[in-house]
């Protein structure tokens, strides 16, 4: 179908990463993912990170960076994104009290403000979305099309969140085509609960999100699961393996 390669995201292995970060990403390497995403590198150097990842022949898909470094310190954020290898900076999560329609307007300056930056420095700011972005703002356009229609910021679409707020995935990625590098691969449960579930075991529709690759420029795909009732490493192996069923360059791994 593809030959994107597929990273992880470090947000997944959060309690593995705090007990042994070079561990985890050594796991992830013999597991068969391409890459991980980060969400902060532990108490490790960007210099160390890089090592790691070169030891254990990973590449950086992006990094998830808090919206307060994004404002204050994207000048190191960018340094540091240079030194590992990625080209990608994330914009993960707004705080429910930054979601007014004064604070999302400040949003939009921050990140033409930020993208600016990366771009210089050949790098791309990302919006990450979860359900709430999906709500209307006064003009009628929800608050996700509003940065991406008033801002040069790229799409990191979560198709879980996208589902779950009543939304087609696929559709949205088609609609945005060359603006989504980065796609978070996240499946839900088909009951009430809406629970986070390995990939291929839920209702979100994946196949129709990794039919829409070529033809939109998607560069990474991006495994990532909240949460999980089973342990991280079970859970995320799950997934690759049915990605392995879909993206034939992943069935020898």
């Amino acid at each position: 179908m593809n030959n994107i390669p597929v990273a992880v995201q470090l947000f997944t292995l959060r309690e593995e990463t705090e007990k042994d970060f070079a561990g985890t990403l050594k796991r992830v390497a013999e597991l068969g993912f391409d890459g991980v995403e980060f969400a902060g590198f532990g108490e490790l150097s960007a210099k160390e990170v890089k090592a790691l990842l070169d030891e254990y022949g990973l590449k950086a898909s992006s990094s998830h960076v808090p919206l307060d470094r994004i404002q204050e310190d994207i000048e190191n954020v960018i340094e540091e994104q240079k030194i590992i290898g990625s080209r990608y900076v994330v914009c993960p999560y707004i705080l429910p009290e930054q979601r007014s329609e004064e604070n999302y307007r400040a949003l939009l300056q921050t990140l033409e403000t930020a993208g600016e930056a990366c771009r210089k420095e050949g790098l791309t700011l990302c919006y990450h979305n979860h359900d709430f972005e999906l709500e209307k703002m006064a003009d009628g356009r929800t608050v996700l099309e509003t940065i991406l229609d008033e801002t040069k910021t790229a799409a990191e679409f979560d198709i879980y969140w996208l589902t779950k707020a009543g939304e087609q995935p696929a559709e949205w990625i088609k609609k945005y085509a060359g603006r989504t590098p980065l796609v978070h691969l996240k499946d839900m449960t088909t009951d009430d609960v809406q629970f986070f579930a390995e990939l291929g075991t839920g209702g979100v529709d994946i196949e129709a999100v990794l039919e829409t690759a070529e033809a939109t420029n998607v560069e990474w795909w991006v495994v990532e699961q909240d949460m999980t009732k089973r342990t991280p490493f079970e859970s995320i192996e799950m997934s690759l393996d049915y990605l392995k069923t879909k993206l034939p360059h992943l069935a020898g791994k």
